[in-house]
């Protein structure tokens, strides 16, 4: 995970999406993510929306569209849960403002820093969720560590490849 210069981190802020993107995508990764497990229960280990949110929070490079385009999808993604409204908004909010944060620091578009990225996001989202739920909303919730740890590694290898097939859809000026 390299540093960047200043001009390298100029470079690559000149990347945009189409409006469309920025809306279809995140709608089709939480479309999939609510209706995909309902088909085939073992595609209920990914987390496509916190995918989506990681990437596009990185390739924009702002920690606060990072933050609202995180708290946007969570929301979305919890009005077609069974979970209190909020808790995947604020958990993706944190996900959002940090790989943002993360994104105007290093290189991102290496697909080692991926991975790490997407792996250390899934546990971090995992360990946030067990203490909404446990502290905030004072319900029962057992944490599994080691299916959690698969669950980061099945999502950060799914990643890779979502990541890589996004950047088609990236423009330069």
């Amino acid at each position: 995970m390299a540093l960047l210069p200043n001009h390298a981190r100029e470079e690559m802020d000149r990347h945009h999406f189409h409006p469309a993107v920025f809306f279809l995508v995140p709608l089709a990764a939480i479309f999939l993510q609510a209706y995909l497990p309902l088909r085939f229960p073992r595609f209920a280990v990914l987390d496509l929306p916190l995918i989506v949110t990681v990437y596009f929070a990185v390739s924009r490079r702002n920690p606060i569209s990072g933050m609202l385009l995180g708290t946007g999808i969570g929301l979305t993604q919890d009005a077609l849960t069974h979970l209190p409204i909020g808790i995947n908004g604020i958990l993706k909010a944190i996900v959002g403002y940090l790989a943002a944060s993360i994104g105007m620091r290093i290189d991102v578009d290496n697909p080692g820093t991926r991975l790490l990225l997407i792996f250390f996001f899934m546990l971090l989202d995992s360990l946030f969720h067990l203490a909404i739920v446990r502290l905030l909303l004072d319900m029962p919730m057992e944490w599994h560590g080691l299916h959690e740890i698969l669950r980061a590694v099945v999502n950060a290898l799914a990643g890779v490849i979502l990541f890589a097939v996004l950047d088609r859809l990236r423009k330069q000026e």
